[in-house]
């Protein structure tokens, strides 16, 4: 369970998070729905850290993020995954290099191992066969579901997407987010889910908070 707790952040002196409660819960769809310039990306980026907050709690089981040393922020980033409304695919690499690129990262794989965890989660998104390809040799659609592979291939605990299917055609956009429900429903990922269409939020959703 994530809990944010009293939390506030300011830019230029424009407070954007204004004693924000929240509390986002295990193995469910959370959405945080709002308009534009709401804090929605704001209060997104500070549960992974890229953002600090001046003020408040941001409690993963209990762990708080801002009192955390920087060993254990990092220890903490392995269990989360991220996908936000660009793919943000590497042109250079291929379908496959895209999704290994983490675990050369973040992790003590063999290459062996990488290569057998990245075809799996390309497995899951339907995409055997196509991990030879670059990123524009592929649909927009194709680009999204090598960005979850991506994401999902460390295998993390919370899964945080920002307005991730945006720029996706309505019939697309229903087909992933089928997806991402059967995704999250076979892994047992939370997922905390920012959108501003208030349909997404309650075709996908468990539990929705507001932003105002």
């Amino acid at each position: 369970m994530i809990e944010v707790k009293n939390l506030t952040k300011s830019f230029d002196g424009r407070t954007v998070l204004h004693g924000i409660d929240a509390t986002f819960y295990t193995g469910k769809t959370n959405l945080i729905i709002g308009q534009s310039g709401s804090g929605k990306t704001v209060l997104m980026k500070s549960l992974v850290g890229l953002i600090r907050p001046e003020e408040g709690q941001i409690l993963f089981d209990g762990r708080d993020l801002l009192t955390m040393k920087r060993d254990e922020i990092a220890a903490l980033r392995k269990e989360i995954g991220m996908l936000f409304q660009g793919s943000a695919l590497f042109d250079s690499e291929t379908v496959l290099g895209n999704v290994m690129f983490p675990l050369s990262m973040f992790t003590e794989m063999s290459r062996e191992e990488q290569l057998e965890r990245a075809m799996f989660c390309l497995e899951r998104v339907n995409l055997k066969g196509a991990e030879k390809k670059y990123p524009a040799e592929i649909s927009g659609g194709m680009q999204k579901r090598v960005a979850i592979a991506r994401a999902i291939v460390n295998e993390p605990k919370v899964l945080l997407l920002d307005e991730p299917l945006g720029a996706l055609d309505l019939k697309l956009r229903q087909e992933m987010q089928y997806e991402l429900i059967r995704m999250k429903n076979e892994l047992g990922i939370t997922f905390v889910y920012v959108t501003h269409d208030q349909e997404e939020a309650l075709t996908m959703s468990d539990t929705i908070v507001v932003m105002n």
